[in-house]
């Protein structure tokens, strides 16, 4: 009985070493092969498309002052209504035009803050041209009429919408050549995408600037010149193209 007992042990233990190595081996296996993760690659595209602008929006400033309040308010007034009267001259909607800030400011001397210097009227005319061809008339008119300052111009597209997909478009297609062509190098196949982000679509239009005061001077700085009768502009004015740009950054797995 005692052999048996002693047989019965040992093949007890060693049945339990077998289940213990065979559950080790099981659990080193799962450790050591881990199922692989696919590759990936990731990328930039970039798109630029370059517009001839079709209208332009000039921001005009008309400032009055005079120690009398009603009486700089009255000749601001006056300034505003003849800027207005140019808009039938140039043939632009009502809509078209339009004033948007106005300040009344009580100034005294810069140096004493003593001696009262008089009520200073400030306002704001917004115009949208839609013909391209009177910008450098109605902006002599204007000045004639009374305005002092030019805040800004801005030359614009109506189909921003339109060219900014267009130009996000181009970024994706351009991302996935650029990832085709850095998979190919490594030997590997480009797959589907995993992650996009779009990081940029803005536009900018080369021209602009602005007047100090009448006798002030205008900048130009546009990204390149556009004239001729294909431009649609007339006289010395070259507004220039106007840049959207696109900017994505897409991951694709790679196998």
């Amino acid at each position: 009985m005692k052999a048996k007992s002693i047989i019965f042990i040992t093949l007890t233990l060693a049945l339990a070493f077998v289940v213990v190595f065979a559950l080790a081996g099981w659990a080193a296996g799962d450790t050591l092969q881990p199922a692989a993760d696919p590759g990936t690659v990731t990328v930039n595209g970039e798109a630029e498309i370059r517009i001839v602008p079709d209208e332009v929006v000039l921001r005009l400033g008309v400032e009055t002052s005079d120690k009398v309040l009603n009486t700089a308010k009255q000749q601001n007034d006056q300034i505003v209504k003849r800027v207005f009267a140019l808009a039938e001259q140039h043939a632009i909607p009502s809509e078209h035009i339009q004033t948007d800030y106005i300040h009344i400011e009580p100034r005294y001397d810069n140096y004493t803050q003593k001696a009262f210097a008089g009520y200073f009227v400030h306002n704001t005319v917004v115009i949208t041209l839609r013909d391209l061809s009177q910008f450098e008339a109605l902006l002599s008119d204007a000045l004639e009429a009374g305005v002092n300052y030019v805040h800004s111009i801005q030359f614009r597209t109506t189909d921003l919408r339109e060219y900014r997909d267009e130009a996000r478009v181009l970024a994706i297609q351009a991302a996935r050549e650029k990832a085709e062509a850095m998979a190919g190098t490594l030997g590997q196949k480009l797959g589907d995408p995993l992650a996009v982000r779009e990081e940029a679509n803005d536009w900018w239009s080369g021209y602009g600037g602005g007047w100090w005061g009448r006798w002030g001077t205008m900048t130009q700085n546009v990204i390149q010149e556009v004239g001729g009768t294909d431009a649609g502009f007339d006289g010395s004015l070259a507004p220039g193209q106007i840049s959207i740009k696109a900017r994505v950054n897409i991951s694709f797995s790679i196998h």
